[in-house]
C-alpha cells in the first residue's frame, strides 16, 4: 500500500498547477454579488481576443477587461452596446460586411450589437457621448495588451438588464503599420477626423451566463475609473474555474479518505 504522505503528494503532483493556484489562492467571495463573464471573439481579422468580467453590487457595476492582440500603443474604444428594453442584440461577424470594402465598421456592426449604453473610459464620463473619447480610452501596451478595471454607477435598467449588454472593443491596424492611419481603411463614418481603423470594432463578447462567477469581498473601488490592474484573483471562472473548484474537491476528498477514522469509543470507555 501507497504511504499516506507519499499518496498525497502524488495526487497534489497530478494537478494542473494552474488549477491548483486556482484553488488554493482564490479570496472569500461575496455570494450576493453576481458576476457575469464575457470572453471577447476577435472580429476584422485582428486576432484581439479577451475576457471580461461584470459584477454588480447594487447599482454599482465593476467591469475588468483584459485583452490581447490589440495595436501596441494606441487607444482603444471600447463599450458597453446593447439594449435595456429586452430587445436581443448580438455579436456581428466578419461576413456582416454589407457594402464588401472588407472591413466591418461600427456602422454595419451596430444593427447587430446595438448602440453603446456606456463608454468604458478610464476616467470622466461614461454615457454614450464619450463613445469616441479617444483621450480617455486605454492604449494598449508594446504587447498590444489592455488590463483595464472601473466601478461605474448606473441606472437601475442596467441593473434589470445587465445579461443583454456585451463588451466591444474598438481599433484594428489592417496595414499592419502599427497604428492608426487613413491609409488603412479611410475615414470614419462616424468622425471624418478620425481613421476609420481606430473605429472599427476588433472584438465582441455576450455574457455567457448569469452568476457564472462571483467577486472578492471588498478591494473594489467605487466611483472613479482609472487602469486596471487586470481581472481580479477571484476571476477564475467558467471552465477554468470549474475545473479549479473540482481539483480543490478532489484534493480534499483525498485526505479525508487519508485520515484515520478514529475509533468508536465502547460502552464504558471515559469520554
Amino acid at each position: 500500500m501507497m504511504p499516506k504522505r507519499t499518496g498525497l503528494r502524488a495526487v497534489v503532483a497530478a494537478l494542473p498547477a494552474v488549477l491548483l493556484t486556482a484553488a488554493v489562492s482564490s479570496p472569500v467571495f461575496a455570494a450576493d454579488t453576481p458576476a457575469y463573464q464575457i470572453d471577447l471573439a476577435s472580429l476584422n481579422d485582428s486576432g484581439a481576443t479577451g475576457t471580461a468580467l461584470l459584477s454588480l453590487r447594487g447599482n454599482a457595476l465593476t467591469v475588468w477587461i483584459k485583452s490581447e492582440g490589440m495595436v501596441p500603443g494606441q487607444p482603444s474604444a471600447q463599450h458597453l452596446h446593447g439594449s435595456t428594453d429586452g430587445h436581443d442584440f448580438q455579436c456581428p461577424d466578419d461576413g456582416d460586411d454589407t457594402n464588401g470594402d472588407g472591413i466591418l465598421d461600427n456602422t454595419e456592426a451596430t444593427v447587430h450589437y446595438g448602440d453603446i449604453n456606456i463608454s468604458l473610459t478610464e476616467s470622466g464620463g461614461t454615457d454614450a457621448g464619450s463613445g469616441l473619447a479617444v483621450d480617455r480610452m486605454p492604449v494598449a501596451d508594446a504587447q498590444g495588451k489592455v488590463s483595464y478595471k472601473r466601478t461605474i454607477t448606473v441606472g437601475q435598467d442596467v441593473v434589470d438588464h445587465i445579461k443583454d449588454l456585451h463588451i466591444v472593443q474598438h481599433g484594428i491596424d489592417p496595414n499592419d503599420n502599427g497604428k492608426y492611419d487613413f491609409e488603412g481603411a479611410g475615414k470614419s463614418e462616424l468622425d471624418p477626423k478620425l481613421p476609420q481603423e481606430a473605429t472599427a470594432p476588433t472584438n465582441c463578447g455576450v455574457v455567457k451566463g448569469a452568476a457564472v462567477g462571483s467577486v472578492p469581498v471588498g478591494g473594489v473601488e467605487t466611483g472613479g475609473g482609472g487602469a486596471a490592474d487586470g481581472m481580479p484573483p477571484g476571476g477564475v471562472i467558467g471552465a477554468t474555474g470549474a475545473a479549479a473548484v473540482a481539483a480543490a474537491g478532489g484534493l480534499v476528498l483525498v485526505r479525508r479518505r487519508m485520515t484515520p477514522v478514529p475509533a468508536v469509543a465502547k460502552s464504558g470507555d471515559a469520554a
